[in-house]
């Protein structure tokens, strides 16, 4: 799948295929909103059909549940879960210090409470 990719598309495919390595059978895992967290579902969705992972997904947006349904992930609302395993996000900048920027979307803030709902966030950059 990588191979065809432009260079920056190959940088966001490389970290969220890696962000999905984390992720474990029975975890519920809030998905991020975002160029780079589309690439993570889809590398997730990816692992549900080849391995028969069972996860069950928390999209932060309304593109995000519609793309995770598409690629085979289980979703529920952040209501129905609860409390999560893992959240992986997107960040549009980060610094030396790692200290993050989030954007400014539609989604920020609904980002911001899944990932509050979360014992452990992985953000994944390019």
């Amino acid at each position: 799948m990588a191979a065809e990719l432009s260079p920056i598309d190959k940088a966001k495919f490389v970290a969220a295929r890696r962000a999905v390595d984390f992720i474990q059978p029975g975890m519920k895992v809030g998905l991020g909103t975002g160029s780079t967290a589309a690439w993570m579902v889809r590398c997730l969705g990816e692992r549900v059909r080849d391995e028969g992972l069972r996860v069950t997904g928390v999209p932060t947006s309304t593109r995000t549940a519609e793309l995770a349904r598409s690629v085979g992930i289980h979703v529920v609302s952040l209501d129905d879960a609860k409390w999560l395993d893992l959240t992986i996000d997107g960040a549009d900048e980060f610094d030396q210090d790692l200290c993050l920027i989030k954007g400014g979307g539609a989604a920020l803030l609904q980002e911001k409470i899944v990932a509050t709902a979360s014992d452990q966030m992985i953000v994944i950059a390019d």
